[in-house]
């Protein structure tokens, strides 16, 4: 809104961002919903993501497309337990930069307060090596800036031009082979089926074949068209955040989780070996150990899929029977459906609703 008003962009009601009637119901972000707008600078596609700590699965699907990330914190009541847990899957999917709003300062009528509350978040940036005391943090209120009261709209000017200061541009990967993971799936009648996420990796043009891995077995079909953001393109560039409309394809066929890739480039896994951190207690992590048997969820890009640990070796490479919170083990995990991984991929471990490890593929078995 406050972008809309120097003409670079279009306003958005917050409800028209939170798309889904029980987010609009609630007040809250479930899914993440992107946005477009554009300072002097640069052109951002924005991921809205949820801050309520029962919808973090979401939050990991939009965090693993980020080149950098706006954190949102309170400025009246400070970091929430859900704050710690965004950190820290922003870290383990690779998010690389980071840039701070304390909302609601116009709730803190002790300047101090506001002092304490950049210094806890600063603290808790560093303890999860972001660099915590060179990260700008810009406080105001959104609320106010929404009402159109100057100070606080330029206070929204201030945190964008840290944005654009602070957040490299990203160098994209436009020469390794395309690969897409599928975030969402629906039909165009008369059209045929669009897949949207964000090109990871490499180019896709009009008329070329890309292959469906992962989740059932791998099929190929042709892309007949390119859109982002309402505009017909001939060819999507890493980074891009696009749909991508296929021949052949039913809406059925396709589910959030598949990758779409350049033909022969990645295929389906069920089992590999990974280096994996556990996380204590204090972070958020289990309370208790685990041992070979556990079957936790396992989220790798847009999917999460349940995954046996069958066998543990400690840092030592010896044969473990347990797992502490805090330990740094290699781990070999089953999955119960094969998804499109490869050596170097991040995931991140999930059970009963949080986070309880973060981990990277070292070798893939089957």
């Amino acid at each position: 809104m406050a972008l809309a008003s120097m003409g670079n962009s279009a306003p958005k009601k917050y409800d028209e961002i939170d798309a889904a009637p029980e987010e609009r119901a609630r007040g809250i972000t479930i899914n993440t919903a992107t946005v477009e707008y554009e300072t002097e600078n640069r052109h951002y596609a924005h991921v809205d993501c949820p801050g309520h700590a029962d919808y973090v699965k979401n939050m990991i699907t939009g965090a693993a497309q980020m080149d950098g990330a706006i954190l949102v914190c309170s400025g009246a009541d400070g970091p929430m337990p859900q704050t710690k847990e965004h950190i820290l899957l922003a870290k383990q999917v690779g998010v690389p930069n980071m840039v701070v709003f304390l909302n609601k300062q116009d709730q803190v009528d002790d300047e101090e307060l506001l002092q304490l509350v950049e210094l806890e978040v600063r603290e808790l940036l560093s303890s999860y090596e972001f660099p915590g005391d060179d990260i700008p943090i810009i406080s105001g209120s959104a609320l106010l800036a929404l009402r159109g009261d100057n100070e606080w709209v330029d206070k929204i000017y201030q945190l964008m031009d840290s944005v654009d200061e602070y957040i490299p541009i990203p160098q994209r990967q436009t020469e390794l082979p395309f690969l897409l993971a599928v975030e969402d799936v629906f039909s165009i009648t008369g059209r045929g089926t669009v897949a949207t996420g964000r090109v990871e990796r490499g180019t896709v043009k009009v008329g070329e074949t890309v292959d469906l891995v992962g989740l059932k077995d791998t099929r190929n079909f042709t892309v007949t068209g390119v859109e982002m953001f309402q505009k017909i393109l001939d060819e999507a560039l890493a980074g891009d955040n696009v749909g991508l409309l296929l021949r052949g394809v039913q809406k059925a066929d396709i589910q959030r989780g598949m990758v779409l890739a350049k033909p022969g480039s990645i295929t389906p896994h069920t089992k590999f070996e990974a280096i994996v951190y556990v996380l204590k207690k204090e972070e958020g992590g289990r309370h208790s150990p685990f041992f070979a048997g556990y079957r936790p969820q396992f989220y790798m890009r847009t999917t999460d899929v349940t995954g046996k640990v069958s066998s543990i070796m400690n840092d030592k490479d010896e044969e473990s029977k347990m797992v502490m919170p805090g330990d740094r083990v290699k781990l070999v995990v089953e999955l119960i459906m094969p998804v499109a991984c490869e050596q170097g991929m991040r995931f991140a471990i999930r059970e009963g609703g949080k986070t309880v490890g973060a981990g990277v593929i070292q070798k893939i078995l089957e």
